[in-house]
């Protein structure tokens, strides 16, 4: 990478310290939230040269506020000079930066990450060295994603015993959490605050060692990955919702204590998909977000794949990002990097961020260390159904959404019951009826997950017995694959049927039973064919599933919706083209306000649909709102009370 001009040292901004809290801030930084920047021990070995750091803050700081950084002691053997540790800390001391450390507990590999042999007592000994060393030098460390165990060598056989390897993991690194890295760090300085980041794959994590459920009580507090990247060209195929969805996540399993969302600009085919990661994690209201990483923020910007939007005002727009940076007077500036990127997209959301009160979503429960129907919820994001994740059951909740990662729980079906005598609904998907069965689901409703599995093609909405209407024929769908689930008639009720060569097949059943109501989602083999199902059909699933939450957006897949608690909302497209969505909402609210242009658009009350659902079954009156969505781009509006105009 060339050095940057020397030219640049004349626009340095010197920056002031900001308070973590945005009512204290200092003027200057953004408002709703701190911006932090990773920087790896290589790159901190490059600043033993002076002038290195000093022209890499010239062109970083010009185009992004930054409060914080993290300077990285240890990496894959790789460990910085005590002495140097010092001088950059310093550096960023006195121009208002706030400094932590970091490590990454990586012992190489490449490619293919390769983790320590926490059964091995030399790399024991290693890492609680470098712990104590990284200790000496910051009151808080945070470690990048890299405190997982994946090796089997010999001594970690002998030590599993008969122990599942998963099991096997997760004592493994609770030990190694507290005797390895809190125990020598807190003897080094009593001071030290540890902060574990949780990568993105939270799925898988307990097969390799991270334990959701007590290393947020082992730690001082956690940092959640929000990077999703590209899901075409990697290979974990993360949804965008997720730099959303896994971050509120976290902030369940620990309130007040989860730290910030982490992206990086890896595996991006344009531009955009690096601001959305950026407006996704904030679009959960996090206190900080982490720019990973510093070199990263140097790279020039390039625009990518983005023709098909290339001349549009997008969100994202790329005629924005020269001025006022780099025009200066005596002709035409350096060329932008990716801190421009950063910055423009974080100044956007921290004009309206503050305007927004706390996310909400549908209620749903991911038990700790579970697996199954792996990243659903972020599939269902994508089709416009908000999601608030729970790792305990949210038993307050007027209707609960349960995957398969339910069935870790052994009293799961017994909670569904106390649901439901409640006098509340629960939704589960086909995968959660097929784990639970011969373990009491039979008791609720004798339903039967088949071997058999059907391409669907049209679709059809109905409530009872006699006619339904079409919610989308086969001409214009593209075939889904789906599981069979048989039904004893009269019984149980299609609400939403998938239709192959004149049969019908359910995608969405109903069963009552005490004072509750159950639902079974049937979903694709391929969880990506939900985007193929039709905006009627899919509709006709939040229905049910949507009735009384506050705001809903019906449309094309690949639109989600943020939403919270004080009647603000965002929609967001990620989709290449144009496109119009439905947002409803309580027929009370008149008007939707646009909170970053100020403009109103009106609403209207909706024909009376078909008699598809019973009149109970409908929820509260909504008005009906049509909002034009550019590509890769989002509206924030507020819900204002009055007639429409």
């Amino acid at each position: 990478m060339p050095t940057p001009p020397r030219l640049l040292l004349a626009l340095l901004a010197i920056s002031t310290a900001g308070a973590l809290l945005p009512a204290t801030r200092a003027a200057g930084r953004y408002q709703n939230f701190s911006t932090a920047i990773y920087i790896p021990v290589g790159v901190v070995k490059t600043f033993s040269d002076p002038q290195v750091l000093q022209s890499d803050w010239n062109t970083i700081s010009r185009q992004l506020k930054v409060d914080k950084v993290y300077i990285e002691s240890y990496r894959s053997h790789q460990v910085a000079d005590e002495q140097l540790l010092e001088q950059v800390k310093k550096f960023f001391l006195d121009h208002g930066v706030r400094v932590a450390g970091g490590m990454a507990m990586s012992s190489g590999g490449g490619g293919q990450f390769q983790s320590f042999s926490y059964t091995d007592p030399a790399d024991r000994d290693y890492v609680r060295t470098v712990v104590a060393l990284t200790a000496r030098h910051f009151d808080e460390i945070i470690l990048d994603d890299f405190f997982f165990v994946n090796t089997k060598t010999d001594s970690d056989i002998a030590a599993k015993g008969t122990r599942s390897w998963t099991q096997f993991r997760l004592d493994l690194m609770d030990e190694v959490a507290e005797d390895l890295l809190v125990k020598p760090a807190r003897a080094a300085n009593p001071a030290v605050r540890i902060i574990i980041k949780f990568p993105n794959w939270y799925e898988h994590f307990q097969g390799l060692g991270y334990d959701l459920d007590k290393e947020p009580r082992i730690f001082d507090g956690i940092y959640t990955g929000t990077e999703t990247r590209e899901p075409v060209v990697t290979d974990q195929h993360l949804q965008p919702y997720e730099s959303y969805q896994i971050l509120r996540y976290f902030d369940n399993i620990a309130p007040g204590r989860n730290g910030g969302g982490w992206v990086d600009t890896y595996d991006i085919r344009y531009i955009d998909r690096y601001a959305e990661q950026l407006w996704d994690t904030l679009f959960a209201k996090p206190p900080e977000i982490m720019l990973f990483e510093w070199n990263a923020m140097l790279q020039p910007v390039q625009p990518g794949e983005r023709a098909a939007w290339q001349g549009l005002p997008t969100s994202f727009d790329w005629s924005q990002i020269r001025p006022p940076y780099f025009i200066q007077p005596a002709g035409r500036g350096p060329e932008p990097t990716m801190a421009r990127v950063a910055g423009y997209s974080l100044e956007q959301v921290d004009a309206f961020l503050g305007k927004l009160g706390a996310p909400i979503g549908i209620a749903s429960y991911k038990p700790y260390q579970s697996t199954g129907e792996d990243f659903l919820h972020n599939y269902l994001g994508m089709i416009g159904i908000p999601i608030d994740l729970h790792p305990e059951f949210p038993t307050d909740a007027r209707i609960v959404l349960l995957t398969e990662s339910a069935k870790f729980d052994p009293a799961i079906v017994e909670k569904i019951k106390g649901q439901l005598t409640a006098g509340k609904s629960v939704m589960i998907t086909s995968g959660l009826l097929r784990a639970l069965k011969g373990r009491g689901i039979e008791d609720i409703a004798e339903l039967e997950y088949t071997d058999h599995k059907v391409a669907v093609q049209d679709y059809w909405g109905a409530f009872g017995a006699g006619n339904g209407a079409e919610l989308g024929g086969p001409a214009e769908n593209a075939p889904v694959l789906i599981p069979e689930i048989r039904f004893l008639t009269n019984e149980t009720w299609p609400l939403v049927r998938g239709v192959a060569n004149g049969t019908g097949f359910p995608m969405l059943l109903m069963e009552k039973y005490s004072k509750g109501v159950l639902y079974v989602l049937t979903i694709p083999e391929n969880f990506s064919d939900l985007y193929r199902i039709p905006p009627a059909a899919v509709s006709e699933i939040k229905n049910y599933l949507m009735q009384y939450f506050p705001v809903r957006l019906d449309g094309p897949s690949r639109v989600a919706l943020f939403a919270y608690d004080n009647n603000t909302f965002i929609a967001q497209s990620y989709l290449p083209q144009e496109s119009d969505v439905r947002i409803s909402v309580d027929a009370r609210f008149g008007r939707l306000r646009d909170l970053v242009t100020g403009q109103l658009v009106t609403g209207r009350l909706p024909p009376r649909r078909a008699a598809m659902r019973r009149p109970a079954e409908t929820g509260p009156e909504r008005r009906e709102f049509t909002v034009h969505l550019l590509p890769h781009s989002y509206s924030v509006f507020a819900a204002e009370p009055g007639e429409a105009q």
